[in-house]
């Protein structure tokens, strides 16, 4: 084993500084504010100048050390280049703080034994180390496997060492080598001897060139993989992506590689679950944009899921895969890479996290956006709104102290804020956001294919081309046909409307009555401009043998154009065999046999005439 040193700082006991619920301590009350979603939480704690920077990623909670009393671990990344700090808080009080000598990635705690008391180590990723803190004291410190270095850079420096080639010579050498797509290939050495001044050149290469060229890889994203069971205490091994698009398992005893696998691009999200010695898959987000799924004993990925836009985070829930894009968009996949549904944003995402519930068993998707707020989404449904006090860059939800409820979030300013969920808070399944009901989007109980629907999908497909063909065919025939009638309706004036345009004419009629006797209205408008229309006259064509008619010819005076003009007639009902038929209507011009415009009206059914 390799120890590391680092500066561990202890204080004196501090007294216990935790939320505890609001029946039984009122210490920490609700924040008063007027925003009704923040009306679930109690606001335990805010304090804007802790200079916690992190993300996500860099926060944990933990039990450490055995008594029931989860603590807070923050890898603060200080201001980038130093004051990077692993920090851990005892309630909102600092406990313990260990200087990490490069820009932290992420922060696991795991247990990596069985040994009594059950208390798990802190992993951080840090550059190209992993270091291991066991009761907050440095453990273990893993290094990457050293990557091959190229050749053709391997030579350079060979000769640059031998002074076979000078300076500028390497310089442009490499410069080649870089523009030939190698720059990821290249050692640190090589990429920061291209970043000098000219002047700087000479003394950095005399300095560095007796000295073995290393390609090491660094550390993206980092989780942890239940090894053989799935309690909350069983040994976990890590899972880590490196720079080199590589996904490496670790033993937590020896601290070996155990499963390599490798992946088109460099991973920046990392999701796990299941077992190691049973069977785990790991879905994994890319600096290309793409989610890929890899499965025990599969070296390269199965499925891939091409984004809309880059990944800011991303959460599994169930067999579904949360993704929160730099569009504004929150997504759902499967592991297999089917969208079930896309939630459009009001503003940037920042960060998000998995809200696990356990003693209601509740399951939600926390969404940290650029405009101070936190939604809490079930599914797709927006269930919660919080409102913070700055913009939220990293958080972590679970038990904190002796509280099952807790979120805790560190600001863009730096603050960090505590608050705790309301013992009787409910979390209604329904969607807050204005559209269609939820019952919209319930599954049609469709039923199960039969023989006989199977059998005429197979002759559609086998004869495609013949039915297209028949069916163009008749189409065609049933469009002449109704061309055809139109067109000898319009020759025969039996349209209720005029084709003429010297007599623009509509015709419409009602029937009143339940019979014997019935009121025939004749509706008729002259639909010109400006020409009124003279000399008309009505005429009605019926059975005489069923039929009387008061008025079997109407004059029609002046049509004003644009007004309607109704004629009514008393139509008798002679017969008694309570049958109906049809009464055509003519409008037709003095002096002329063709009529303008025809109507047919259906008459119904007369009812018996009743003698008293």
């Amino acid at each position: 084993m390799d120890l590391f040193d680092e500066d561990v700082s202890q204080p004196s006991p501090i007294a216990l500084v935790e939320a505890k619920r609001e029946r039984r301590q009122p210490r920490y009350q609700s924040k008063p504010e007027s925003h009704e979603g923040n009306a679930k939480w109690l606001h335990a704690h805010y304090d804007p100048y802790s200079a916690l920077y992190t993300f996500s990623s860099c926060i944990a909670l933990a039990d450490l050390h055995g008594d029931g009393d989860n603590k807070l671990i923050i890898a603060n990344l200080g201001t980038g280049k130093y004051d990077m700090k692993l920090k851990v808080y005892k309630g909102t009080v600092l406990m313990t703080e260990n200087t990490i000598i490069d820009l932290p990635t992420a922060v696991c705690t795991f247990f990596m034994d069985t040994h009594d008391p059950r208390t798990p180590a802190v992993a951080v990723a840090s550059g190209p180390y992993i270091y291991v803190y066991k009761n907050l004291r440095p453990y273990f410190k893993f290094t990457l496997p050293p990557l091959d270095v190229n050749p053709v850079e391997q030579d350079l420096w060979n000769q640059a060492k031998e002074d076979k080639i000078d300076v500028q010579v390497l310089k442009e050498m490499l410069e080649s080598l870089r523009a030939d797509g190698s720059e990821g290939t290249l050692t640190v050495r090589s990429l920061r001897f291209l970043m000098l001044d000219p002047e700087d050149m000479p003394t950095f290469a005399n300095l560095h060139k007796h000295s073995p060229l290393k390609r090491q890889t660094v550390i993206t994203c980092m989780t942890t993989l239940k090894k053989s069971h799935s309690e909350e205490d069983a040994i976990s091994c890590l899972v880590i992506g490196t720079e080199s698009r590589d996904i490496y398992i670790l033993d937590p005893e020896a601290f070996t590689v155990l499963t390599k696998m490798v992946l088109p691009s460099v991973p920046v999200f990392l999701d796990v679950t299941g077992l190691y010695d049973v069977e785990f898959r790991v879905v994994v987000s890319c600096r290309n944009g793409n989610i890929y799924s890899l499965k025990k004993g599969s070296k390269a990925p199965k499925y891939s899921i091409e984004l809309s836009s880059q990944p800011v985070g991303l959460q599994r829930m169930g067999k579904n895969v949360v993704v929160g894009c730099m569009d504004q968009t929150l997504q759902c996949y499967t592991t297999k890479g089917k969208r079930l549904w896309v939630l459009t944003l009001p503003a940037n995402v920042m960060t998000m996290e998995l809200m696990d519930y356990k003693t209601r068993g509740f399951k939600a998707i926390m969404v940290a956006l650029d405009n101070c707020e936190v939604h809490v989404y079930n599914e797709k449904y927006l269930v919660n709104t919080i409102k913070t006090e700055d913009i939220v860059t990293g958080m972590k939800f679970g038990r904190f102290g002796r509280e099952d409820g807790a979120l805790v979030m560190t600001t863009k300013g730096g603050g960090l804020i505590v608050k705790i969920l309301k013992r009787n808070s409910v979390f209604e399944e329904k969607d807050s956001r204005p559209g269609p009901p939820a019952a919209q989007n319930q599954k049609l109980n469709i039923p199960k294919k039969t023989k006989l629907f199977v059998d005429q999908t197979m002759r559609e497909r086998e004869n495609a081309v013949t039915m297209h063909r028949m069916f163009q065919r008749d189409l065609y025939r049933l469009r002449l046909d109704a061309a055809r009638s139109y067109v000898k309706a319009l020759e025969t004036s039996m349209t209720p409307m005029s084709a003429d345009p010297l007599e623009p004419l509509k015709l419409s009629a009602t029937v009143n009555g339940i019979g014997p006797s019935f009121q025939l209205t004749v509706n008729l408008q002259n639909t010109s401009s400006a020409t009124p229309s003279i000399n008309l006259l009505i005429t009605f064509q019926y059975d005489e043998k069923l039929y009387q008619l008061q008025r079997s010819s109407i004059k029609v005076p002046l049509l004003v154009p644009g007004l309607n003009y109704a004629f009514q007639t008393l139509v008798e009902c002679i017969s008694d065999k309570a049958i109906a038929d049809t009464i055509k209507v003519f409008v037709l011009r003095k002096g002329k046999s063709m009529p303008i415009i025809t109507g047919n009206i259906n008459m119904p059914v007369s009812e018996a005439q009743v003698v008293v």
